[in-house]
């Protein structure tokens, strides 16, 4: 009896072993399931599973990034098509971290036969033709624009690709002191447009929708981008009112221009804002909730220009002596080592200088090409930079300093706020006055060595520039730094991720607070470079 109940725990013994090898080998996963006890971890299984997930998951964001065409908003200049470059191999690492279907980027600068190609419309046709079939989206950027690659396909899967989406961070102005269209006059507030800063993207169906208006409604030869108040007035003529004309010129603010266009008085869409598409520094508490960020920080290559190798030239008339010129003096004349006031009278208190060109209500073409010829024969070679502003521009000549490590001298180099006139039918752009035009010296040198001059004494200096240089195939080169016009006349948001180099125009502000608010260098932004908390009150 004693032994029984061994004898039958061997004989059961050897019925489970002999049913294990006469049994098939079970490899299912169902099996393996039903005798992993409730609570356990099937720590064989798992991972294989979470791998094969991952691969469907890496490949379904592969075939969406497929559909997306980068396009950054580039520019030829050294320093800039290099940025512009460090950011496509950043988007492309991106996308082949996560697969082996790369997605298309392509740079505005290397495009060619498009003069206005940084305005964005005259290239929609191409847009169409070529990805019209294939892609999603065209999402443009800044070249120091940050993208996360993935967050934004998953930003972008949020939209029905197949329907006509414009997708940005929308900005909008406060007061109607920038006309985009007459019928937000009342109220400005309800129009919104991209800051391009952040991206912005179309979905295909409305590139192809763009395109197909271009082609039977071509732009026309005065196409305005972003018509705003400044018109041609000057340093030299009365303030324009706030809703003067802008004779056709063409700002480098195109956001409003583009969303003017693709609203279509009403039979398009409106902008629709996208949370994701961010402006905040890739440091921000917030940068978790971005698919994109952006650089804030002022350009610094190396150590600041010494103040000897910026020449600064102002143009003023004897009528302006009295109220401009002692705002220049109380504000930023101290951050000049080299500085020179032009003038249609020699006034030994100021100095001025009568450089034997008359005074005119509007253009002094005769005057800038005056001063261009005396930097070239009478200040020091060794200076390689000069700076033309009018005398009721507002400069940080500090920040310019900065600005300028960046660029190469040896290079013909014009730089400021880029407009431009009649780029819808091959037009040309240019570097709008107020806001300051910085010339390499060899550019100088490269201009006056050609034939182009002034058509007439009063022609507007700027737009004859640009068309010289354009002819000379010599680019212009944009910096958002510089402005035409007042810190109000600019959405809070914009200038909200801007360290600013210059503003224009004393009309309806105190400018000499207006300066020591944006412009003047502080010790904490002197000693790191860094945009800093200004206090910027309601100007």
């Amino acid at each position: 009896m004693s032994r029984e109940p061994g004898c039958n725990r061997w004989l059961l013994f050897a019925a489970c072993v002999h049913l294990f090898f006469l049994l098939p080998p079970l490899r299912t996963r169902a099996f393996a399931v039903s005798v992993v006890p409730e609570g356990a971890e099937d720590d064989t299984e798992l991972p294989v599973l979470q791998k094969s997930e991952k691969s469907g998951t890496i490949s379904k964001i592969s075939r969406e990034l497929k559909e997306i065409v980068f396009i950054i908003q580039s520019q030829s200049n050294s320093f800039h098509s290099k940025r512009a470059e460090d950011l496509k191999r950043d988007i492309l690492k991106q996308a082949a971290d996560l697969g082996k279907e790369l997605p298309t980027v392509l740079l505005i600068h290397q495009m060619d036969g498009h003069e206005g190609a940084w305005t964005i419309l005259p290239l929609m046709r191409d847009f169409s033709v070529t990805y019209g079939r294939n892609s999603s989206w065209i999402f443009f950027c800044e070249e120091d624009t940050r993208i996360q690659v993935v967050k934004l396909l998953e930003t972008l899967g949020r939209f029905d690709g197949s329907k006509e989406w414009f997708l940005g961070k929308a900005l909008y102005d406060e007061e109607s002191t920038i006309i985009h269209h007459y019928a937000f006059a009342e109220n400005p507030t309800v129009f919104k447009f991209p800051d391009f800063a952040a991206g912005w993207a179309l979905s295909i169906p409305l590139v192809n929708k763009l395109a197909k208006k271009l082609k039977s409604e071509p732009l026309k030869s005065d196409f305005t981008i972003d018509l705003k108040h400044e018109g041609e007035d000057s340093s030299h003529s009365a303030p324009a009112p706030a809703w003067g004309p802008s004779h056709g010129r063409q700002s480098f603010t195109n956001f409003s221009n583009i969303a003017l266009y693709v609203w279509q008085k009403g039979e398009g869409p409106h902008l629709t804002p996208v949370p994701e598409f961010c402006t905040d520094d890739v440091n921000s508490y917030n940068v978790d909730r971005c698919a994109t960020t952006f650089s804030n920080f002022l350009p610094l290559c190396g150590e600041p220009l010494k103040k000897e190798d910026v020449f600064v030239a102002v143009k003023t008339c004897q009528k302006f002596h009295g109220d401009r010129i002692p705002v220049v003096k109380q504000t930023w004349e101290r951050e000049a080592a080299l500085i020179e006031y032009y003038s249609d009278y020699a006034d030994i208190s100021i100095p001025t200088i009568d450089l034997g060109i008359p005074n005119t209500d509007r253009g002094h073409c005769g005057k800038t090409f005056a001063i261009l010829e005396r930097f070239l024969n009478h200040s020091s070679p060794r200076t390689p930079w000069l700076v033309i502003v009018d005398d009721d521009t507002l400069i940080s000549i500090f920040r310019l300093r900065k600005l300028l490590s960046c660029y190469d001298p040896n290079e013909p180099v014009f730089l400021g706020e880029r407009y431009g006139y009649g780029l819808g039918t091959g037009g040309y752009s240019y570097i709008t006055g107020g806001g300051g035009m910085v010339f390499s010296r060899i550019a100088v040198q490269k201009l006056l060595a050609s034939k182009c001059r002034c058509y007439s004494m009063d022609a507007p200096d700027d737009m004859v520039l640009g068309m010289c240089f354009s002819g000379l195939g010599i680019p212009i080169t944009h910096s958002p730094l510089f402005h035409q016009a007042r810190p109000m006349d600019y959405p809070k948001d914009y200038l909200s991720h801007q360290i600013p180099v210059s503003f224009h125009k004393h009309w309806n502000i105190d400018p000499v607070k207006v300066y020591f608010t944006w412009l003047a260098p502080n010790t904490e932004e002197s000693f790191n470079g860094k945009k800093v908390g200004y206090n910027r009150e309601d100007l």
